[in-house]
């Protein structure tokens, strides 16, 4: 069967899929909501007429109990798709997934972090039945070695379904060591330098597969055990650093995602920076305190374990046509002034408002996105500056119920509509998206009550066994939609979109639209649909 995917109408219309036959009444029939990107199969028993009004389509084909033969009007359908980058909902941390427009084998799919449960397997098991029929994706990227963005890659890694090109790091990764730093490396401050730094980090694919070649060491650290489902061969191509490695006026890109690439859209790597180790000639890294500066101005030469490997999270920028995405991991404050100040040249931070908006505009240069993954999952420990360089039209906030991390913060969210761009920046989070019902499953609860009351009477095995299954469907979860945000781009036009809560299969999706304004990037979302 050939395939197509659902356009995007000129004006932004919504499109659906309809029964092929009227009712009664000689009406169209609505059956399901379709957004841009979605993938359709052709009936092969209609010659497609991009001509016609209508083209016969068939949903789920091989799945016989959800097989519909529908139609959906032809303006709506294109041989080509946009660009998607789903926000997975993986609770507290981080996981998206990156579609390249492509529709041939020159498609790469790319998993940026996987959260801490499995709920990224799950998702990609739903989308492309990679635990079912088995996938290879071009990459995975590990952004920073914090749990809340690893651990979730555990059971994918595992799957002997599942192959990867590429699993990208930062530099740091936990290896199987006792104490905190030793994993990541080895600190340093030699005499007449002001700050720490971390060297010995993971820079081949030689020196990855050895730091993780023994696997007596593994115990029960998440790291370790994480990984080594990928070491096996033919698993994993090779584990790569992914940093900045290149003078600051010129780009580091993804490998494949250059401009001499070709495709398109590019995706550039600005951080964490490398930095040339002069005592031993390979790179390292500065570490970070857990605040930039001293009360006096002074840059604060302490190190934290937490702020250094979460401040050296990959960040990447993608660019496709007039639009850009920012990735940005887990930034906090003392890595935002160094990026900062980095790329605008500095050795320190401004002393007036002057310095500050000549900094701000030259990193903006390099930094400016149309939609951002804000850093952190929303914290608050954030710099205004790094938020007006990048002045995003759309925000994306990553994180989960159930922790003490108060994400997002109440401040962050109003600091983020104060410095985002337009008068109404979007801000969309996993999180405040997800919808839950009010009480779970509340017809069980009363059948269990009956069913328990009765034990007295007729207390049975075949009882017992029925108290137990709904207890055990009683504890499912009790999600009603999933709070995943999708990006899709052609490079001209922009959505971003989330499912309603109102459950409807004609009725499924909200999303904002954007476009170029008077050719300048200053995106405006129109009428929300």
């Amino acid at each position: 069967m050939q395939f197509v995917f659902v356009d995007l109408p000129e004006h932004y219309e919504k499109s659906f899929l309809y029964k092929r036959e009227l009712d009664e009444d000689g009406e169209l029939v609505k059956v399901r909501q379709v957004l841009w990107g979605d993938f359709l199969w052709l009936d092969d028993n209609f010659a497609f007429d991009s001509q016609s009004e209508w083209t016969n389509v068939v949903w789920s084909p091989n799945i016989p109990e959800k097989r519909r033969e529908l139609k959906i009007r032809t303006r709506d359908v294109s041989a080509s798709r946009p660009l998607e980058i789903i926000f997975v909902d993986v609770g507290q941390g981080d996981g998206c997934v990156l579609i390249t427009p492509e529709r041939d084998e020159r498609e790469r799919i790319i998993v940026i972090d996987a959260g801490k449960t499995d709920d990224m397997g799950k998702f990609l098991d739903n989308r492309f039945k990679a635990y079912t029929n088995g996938m290879h994706f071009h990459a995975a990227v590990i952004t920073h070695p914090d749990n809340d963005h690893y651990l979730g890659f555990r059971e994918i890694f595992a799957s002997p379904a599942i192959t990867f090109d590429k699993v990208f790091h930062s530099g740091l990764v936990e290896r199987p060591l006792s104490g905190s730093w030793a994993k990541l490396g080895t600190k340093t401050k030699r005499s007449g330098e002001a700050f720490h730094y971390l060297e010995n980090l993971i820079e081949t694919d030689q020196q990855f597969r050895q730091a993780f070649s023994d696997e007596s060491k593994f115990g029960r650290k998440d790291y370790p055990n994480t990984v080594k489902g990928a070491l096996p061969h033919g698993k994993v191509g090779a584990f790569e650093l992914l940093a900045k490695d290149t003078p600051r006026e010129q780009a580091s890109w993804m490998p494949g995602f250059g401009p001499d690439d070709d495709r398109g859209y590019t995706i550039e790597v600005l951080g964490p920076v490398l930095l040339d180790n002069p005592h031993n000639g390979g790179k390292r890294l500065r570490c970070f305190g857990n605040k930039p500066r001293n009360k006096d101005g002074s840059p604060r030469t302490s190190a934290s374990y937490g702020h250094t490997k979460n401040g050296h999270s990959v960040i990447l920028r993608l660019q496709y046509g007039s639009f850009s995405v920012l990735f940005g991991g887990d930034l906090n404050r003392s890595s935002e002034e160094y990026l900062l100040n980095f790329y605008s040249g500095r050795e320190q931070w401004p002393q007036d408002t002057v310095e500050r908006d000549e900094m701000i505009a030259m990193v903006g240069e390099r930094f400016r996105s149309d939609v951002m993954k804000a850093c952190h999952h929303g914290s608050s420990d954030v710099t205004d500056e790094f938020l007006e360089a990048v002045q995003p039209a759309a925000f994306v906030i990553s994180s989960g119920d159930e922790e003490g991390h108060v994400h997002p913060r109440p401040d962050l969210l109003g600091r983020l509509g104060r410095k985002g761009r337009g008068a109404s920046p979007v801000l969309l989070s996993t999180e405040l998206q997800r919808s839950w019902r009010k009480q779970e499953k509340e017809e069980k609860v009363s059948a269990i009550t009956r069913a328990v009351k009765d034990l007295k009477n007729d207390p049975d095995d075949a009882l017992r066994d029925d108290i137990i299954a709904k207890v055990q469907a009683l504890g499912g979860s009790n999600v009603s939609v999933d709070g995943a945000i999708y990006v899709k781009t052609d490079g001209h036009r922009l959505i971003t979109a989330f499912k309603k809560e109102l459950q409807s299969e004609t009725d499924r999706w909200f999303y904002f639209e954007y476009r170029i304004v008077n050719n300048r990037l200053l995106l405006e979302p129109r009428d929300a649909h």
